[in-house]
């Protein structure tokens, strides 16, 4: 009978946590896909690669909610479990509650290795594809961006203007301003159009000048016809892979190198000045999920009292409001994780005092009630 009523549990905690962590993911995830649209509207990406771009931002989204959603399950189902009295059938047939507390400490345990998983695999590895996905795409939309009367320069070292510009995507009065080697390259056209000409965007300009200026030389010419090639520069989206996007191996292999910190691995620049971000990086993501065990035990004591007890609802209002304050403590303390070695030493061990004061008190709560 114990089987089926722990089988019962996990089955109602397991789904109702897919179900929030799916349903609030989607919500996060649409909303950071409405800020994305700048890589269609401003940077000129195509909807492929703005698409994909989000997509992989998914797990990351996930492994953020995790903790958050299982503290809102847990709450959601035990507060459920005595509101229908089903908690009294599981003690009449001989669970006790420190069983019953075990047994969710051991699936915060399952869920503290899946967190883990995915923040040092998974997210990690989905970031950098959809980095390496945004730098390996072509700007699609440039055309589109090209407007009458405004400035663009979604392409880095280039700055575009169009006085005019018609329906059939012609255009009049063009300059281009081109910083981006080490010689500057003013360009004036009367007339041009953007075509895709194998796969790449040139820019055909008709009847204009050439103003080439290389430290203190310039030079001047004049055309009737130029292809100004426009694959040849690369977009204004950030492309290089942030800490977050860098595998958990390479920053671990960087974190160790005490002894050589400024010699740089083929993957990330180890640096002794992005020394704490590192070390962040990585409590963010192999040691703060640690702060799920004891979401599950604040969670646990709403098994102590049945709802017909007069300190029932001030003990579900603390409960609730000890797992947000712990859920707020454990983003905050991350951050002042690497501020120094005490800091360092406080955040590490934190987590193992609590758990065991709160397992203590609960155990022996659960004896007294």
């Amino acid at each position: 009978m114990e089987k089926l009523i722990f089988k019962k549990v996990i089955k109602d905690i397991t789904l109702l946590f897919f179900l929030l962590c799916l349903t609030l993911g989607l919500i996060v995830w649409t909303l950071q896909a409405v800020n994305y649209l700048d890589f269609v509207t401003q940077d000129g990406h195509g909807l492929k690669t703005y698409f994909f771009y989000i997509l992989y931002n998914f797990p990351k989204i996930i492994h953020r909610l995790i903790p958050f959603v299982f503290f809102i399950s847990l709450f959601l189902v035990l507060t459920n479990y005595e509101a229908k009295n089903e908690l009294v059938i599981f003690w009449t047939h001989g669970v006790s509650k420190m069983q019953f507390a075990n047994i969710i400490i051991i699936l915060s345990i399952i869920l503290l290795v899946i967190q883990i998983l995915i923040g040092s695999y998974i997210s990690p590895v989905s970031q950098l594809k959809s980095r390496t996905f945004l730098k390996d795409s072509n700007i699609d939309y440039f055309s589109s961006l090209i407007k009458e009367g405004k400035f663009i320069n979604a392409v880095k070292g280039l700055t575009i203007f169009i006085d005019k510009k018609d329906q059939d995507g012609n255009f009049k009065n063009i300059y281009i301003d081109d910083s981006s080697k080490e010689n500057t390259k003013i360009t004036y056209a009367n007339n041009g159009k953007i075509l895709d000409i194998n796969n790449k965007k040139i820019f055909k300009l008709f009847n204009g000048k050439v103003i080439n200026k290389k430290k203190n030389k310039i030079n001047v010419f004049e055309f009737d016809q130029i292809d100004f090639n426009l694959s040849d520069y690369t977009t204004k989206t950030i492309l290089t892979p942030k800490l977050q996007e860098t595998s958990t191996k390479n920053l671990i292999v960087c974190f160790f190198s005490k002894f050589n910190f400024e010699k740089k691995n083929e993957k990330i620049n180890c640096q002794a000045s992005i020394k704490a971000e590192i070390s962040q990086e990585l409590f963010k993501r192999i040691y703060k999920p640690i702060y799920i065990p004891i979401l599950a035990l604040i969670c646990s004591f709403l098994i102590l009292l049945p709802k017909n007890n007069s300190g029932y609802k001030l003990q579900s209002s603390l409960t609730f409001l000890f797992g947000f304050l712990l859920l707020i403590i454990s983003e905050t303390a991350l951050r002042y994780s690497t501020v120094s070695t005490l800091s360092t030493g406080i955040y590490l061990i934190t987590p193992f005092i609590l758990f065991i004061i709160i397992y203590l008190i609960l155990f022996k709560k659960s004896k007294n009630v």
